[in-house]
């Protein structure tokens, strides 16, 4: 059963009020016991959670500066929580900074919060995720910090798992919700370090396609997508590949794509945007529900990220590059030709793909993602996000530093290989 059946068949925890909203055990093997709900303006679903599933009596808000400065999505979620409501940050840097998740969760502890809630997009997904770590393990230094679990210090000692519930009401499709791991950067050196959960901090997350549709930048809406896009295609073509993460990609990737180009088409079509949510859960599950580790895209984007280039931005430069070296180097060939086929069997792709004079059976799967990627507006060079060759030789080090790098299809373990992919998509 895919999750988006098994969205519309669990079991609610509010009988009536909540007739879409996931029993706790519904999705417990996948995704390490995080609910979702659907069907409620996000608001609504929120109150109801906060009084009902967590009885959380003092409420810490992390909100996009977009949201709170242009919208009335923060006033809407004020009002909702009511006297709830402890404390409200807006405006946190991308790529989610030591110095502010430390300066936060400094003021939750004075605070006495018992739940956070985010109102956007990844970065505050992932800020909310380790300032639940920082705050069960009292930490208040970055160098202290740096001594929990990451990818790449996986000797170091485990810590107190999170104890402060987070909520989630996403604004963008990568679904790293789901995720037992966040990405911080530090002010220091601009490294950026994935530190690693036993437990998931995030416990809700809330969609809310209307929220997408009235709000979210399309921009900011589709390179989240293609960042979906990203876990399907390396969860797929990953040499660690197994039955249940093949299922998932499949699924979504034949739900997501024809749901970011309609998305494209019309930015006021609300069933594309739940299509493109829902296919999200699939995009993520693919990487999640058999962890199967994803390759060079995610890896070194991880790097780039804090270069100022956005999540979805550096899988949509990325992605189709690495399918290209990949290929290049004789890895996954042939399960890089399924996935081609796949798209090909996709109405909107392939009238996407054959006005720009690709052929079936001919173009490969990087030629195909890269014009997916330019139908939807996106970026495909790092001169286009800014990003020039005089800072290629540091991206290249730091992404040695990524363990998604050393699981690529073609391991990545010497700076040549990671700048003749930097060298693809330069310019």
């Amino acid at each position: 059963m895919s999750p988006q059946e098994t969205l519309r068949s669990a079991v609610a925890p509010y009988p009536s009020p909540l007739p879409l909203s996931l029993a706790p055990d519904s999705l417990g093997e996948l995704f390490n016991n995080c609910q979702i709900s659907y069907g409620l303006p996000f608001s609504v679903a929120c109150a109801k959670h906060v009084e009902g599933t967590f009885d959380a009596k003092r409420v810490y808000i992390l909100a996009s500066s977009s949201l709170a400065n242009t919208t009335n999505a923060l006033n809407d979620l004020r009002t909702a929580l009511g006297d709830k409501v402890a404390g409200v940050k807006t405006g946190l840097r991308a790529h989610t900074y030591f110095s502010d998740i430390l300066l936060v969760a400094a003021e939750c502890r004075e605070l006495g919060v018992d739940l956070i809630v985010t109102l956007g997009g990844g970065t505050l997904t992932d800020a909310a995720k380790i300032i639940s770590l920082v705050l069960a393990n009292n930490v208040s230094q970055p160098d202290d910090l740096l001594k929990l679990p990451t990818s790449t210090t996986v000797n170091a000692a485990p810590g107190n798992p999170p104890t402060v519930p987070v909520i989630c009401i996403t604004t963008t499709l990568s679904a790293g919700e789901f995720a037992l791991g966040g990405g911080a950067t530090d002010d220091r050196d601009k490294k950026k370090h994935m530190f690693m959960f036993s437990k998931a901090p995030i416990q809700l997350v809330i969609f809310d396609p209307a929220l997408l549709t009235a709000h979210t930048p399309l921009d900011l809406l589709l390179q989240s997508g293609v960042r979906s896009v990203d876990h399907c295609v390396e969860s797929f073509c990953s040499l660690y590949v197994n039955e249940v993460t093949e299922m998932h990609a499949i699924q979504g990737l034949k739900r997501l794509v024809p749901a970011l180009l309609r998305s494209k088409a019309d930015e006021t079509d609300v069933a594309a945007r739940l299509d493109a949510q829902l296919a999200s859960v699939d995009a993520i599950a693919a990487t999640l529900r058999v962890y199967t580790p994803a390759g060079g895209s995610h890896g070194i984007g991880h790097m780039l990220g804090p270069f100022g280039v956005g999540h979805g931005h550096t899988s949509c430069i990325l992605l189709p590059a690495v399918c290209k070296y990949n290929a290049r180097h004789g890895a996954n060939v042939e399960r890089q030709k399924t996935l081609a086929d796949l798209l090909w069997g996709i109405a909107e792709m392939r009238e996407l793909a054959e006005s720009v004079g690709l052929v079936a059976g001919v173009a490969d799967l990087g030629d195909l993602l890269g014009v997916l990627v330019g139908g939807l507006g996106m970026p495909r060079t790092l001169a286009e996000v800014g990003v020039r060759r005089e800072s290629f030789d540091q991206l290249a080090e730091n992404s040695l530093l990524d363990v998604w790098c050393v699981t690529n299809p073609v391991p990545l373990t010497e700076k040549a290989q990671v700048m003749e992919i930097l060298e693809m998509v330069a310019e």
